[in-house]
């Protein structure tokens, strides 16, 4: 039980996190469809931090290294979105789907390079983190906490005070729902799509991070993250844009992602003797249903999609 609650935590803070960015992105108007290759590059810089910090680093330099590395290669990897969705104003469908393809090969050719300069024999595209990870975990009473959930939280509160309570969020929300009506009483509506685009590259990065040190020490790229980012974007839909149900929606998905990770801890689960790989296609299955049947009653920023054009009223 204590697994499943930490494997369950653990999980949610990936989806709560990159569900966030995708929420700051989309009600600035702008739909990410790229977050599987924000969290793939995050993870790249994440895990590249912990392979080359020194033996010995102290905990809290690692831990703040990792995550300020992983925020700002997402950060950087969204520019590609940005020039090409918010300036050029491509078809931000088809940007966000060619992000996540370049995202995985670059990785991958990324890594083996590294690997193969280091050692010729080494043709892996697996970094290794063993003793960088142990930073980031605090054994209390058999349940390893794990930083990345308090760090999760804050950013889930932060979140929903910037959204509904700083001048910033709204103006935000502004661009996302009329951007004309925006511009009209001065609000600069490409800037803030790009802050908004920017602020998921952020969050996405970091979910990457998180995502690849959740259970192993060792990541090889060419696997990606295994959908996440396109789950993430499920829980944002699900939780309606709004942090607290995002945050609610990744608890749920987040514990039935976990059951294939301890399943077989439970005896009377171990019984029905259903393969691991059912219980990794739970979270998905899911996300069909929920939905199937939320889809009707959603609330999605109304210009989220559309090219801001400042000759449209």
């Amino acid at each position: 039980m204590i697994l499943l609650i930490q494997y369950t935590l653990l999980f949610a803070s990936v989806l709560m996190l990159v569900a966030l960015g995708g929420c700051f992105s989309e009600h600035s108007g702008v739909i990410n469809l790229g977050l599987e290759g924000v969290m793939i590059m995050g993870s790249l810089g994440g895990a590249l931090t912990m392979k080359y910090l020194p033996d010995g680093a102290p905990a809290f330099l690692v831990i703040l290294l990792v995550i300020v590395c992983s925020m700002a290669m997402g950060a950087l990897y969204t520019v590609l979105l940005g020039v090409a969705a918010i300036n050029f104003k491509a078809d931000q469908t088809l940007v966000g789907t060619a992000m996540n393809m370049l995202a995985l090969a670059s990785a991958t050719v990324f890594v083996k390079s590294i690997n193969i300069a280091e050692n010729p024999d080494n043709v892996s595209s697996a970094i290794q983190y063993v003793k960088a990870k142990k930073a980031f975990i605090v054994d209390i009473n058999k349940f390893q906490f794990n930083w990345f959930m308090l760090v999760a939280v804050i950013l889930l509160i932060a979140s929903a005070v910037v959204l509904y309570k700083t001048k910033f969020g709204l103006r935000l929300m502004a661009c996302g729902e009329h951007p004309q009506a925006a511009a009209s009483v001065g609000i600069n509506v490409l800037k803030m799509r790009w802050a908004g685009v920017l602020i998921s590259g952020v969050l996405g990065g970091l979910g990457g991070i998180v995502y690849i040190t959740a259970g192993v020490s060792e990541w090889k790229f060419e696997t990606g993250v295994a959908g996440f980012g396109f789950l993430a974007l499920a829980v944002m839909i699900f939780g309606q844009w709004k942090p607290g149900r995002i945050a609610l929606a990744a608890l749920l998905f987040g514990f039935f992602r976990a059951l294939s990770n301890v399943y077989s801890g439970f005896d009377w689960l171990a019984a029905l003797k259903i393969p691991g790989t059912v219980y990794n296609m739970f979270p998905y299955l899911i996300s069909l249903v929920v939905l199937a049947f939320t889809s009707k009653d959603s609330k999605a920023p109304k210009a989220e999609g559309i090219p801001y054009d400042k000759g449209t009223r």
